[in-house]
């Protein structure tokens, strides 16, 4: 229950139904969506750690306001730093089930890709989590792994911008990753994923019309 009603809210949230400083009243979802508060509070607080709503004194939940383009740059800097060097090890590392775990994964994020609208949100996003996530657990280094956990990268890009152009290239960038670490290609790997975080940056930089 809490994961559904995290993933109804994190589609609003994405999408233009709950805009940056909206209340969330817990009463009033519960309501909505025929649920008591507990999950409500569940998913609210999820929301809160990953840093999509804030939580202040006396006045319960708000949206919080997007990543301004000095932290979405030092985020794509961090994933730089990072997220390559994860997929070098996964091309070293992974076990052959983990993998066929990427390719289901990245399979699966087609269905909500497809929708671009409502749900799709949230799923597409937790699914583009969860594969690259994946890929960390698979490069079997705990540390690089709750670092990257830690950014919550998905969910906040894709508050910025979300088209089905955006996710299905993000599909076709994550089989060239995935590929390229079946091969054990440890180079390759680390080459695609870059390639796809700087991609992906540039996709995301929409987000920023007055900035770009």
């Amino acid at each position: 229950m809490a994961e559904r009603v995290y993933e109804t809210l994190l589609s609003r949230i994405l999408s233009p139904d709950l805009k940056p400083g909206e209340r969330i009243t817990i009463d009033a979802v519960a309501r909505s969506l025929g649920v008591s508060q507990t999950p409500i509070r569940e998913a609210l607080h999820r929301l809160d750690n990953e840093g999509l709503v804030v939580r202040t004194h006396n006045s319960g939940y708000r949206v919080a306001e997007p990543m301004n383009r000095e932290e979405f740059e030092e985020l794509i800097d961090m994933r730089l730093l990072l997220e390559p060097a994860i997929a070098r090890r996964a091309a070293e590392h992974i076990e052959p089930e983990a993998l066929a775990e990427l390719r289901d994964i990245n399979a699966k994020m087609a269905e909500p890709a497809a929708e671009g609208q409502g749900s799709g949100y949230a799923v597409f996003a937790r699914l583009d989590a969860e594969l690259h996530d994946r890929i960390a657990q698979g490069a079997r280094n705990r540390v690089m792994r709750t670092a990257l956990t830690r950014l919550h990268t998905h969910v906040q890009l894709f508050r910025l911008n979300y088209t089905v152009q955006i996710t299905s290239l993000a599909i076709g960038e994550h089989d060239a990753v995935i590929d390229a670490i079946g091969a054990r290609d440890p180079d390759g790997a680390a080459y695609a994923m870059r390639s796809h975080i700087l991609a992906s940056a540039e996709r995301f930089r929409a987000g920023y019309p007055d900035e770009a």
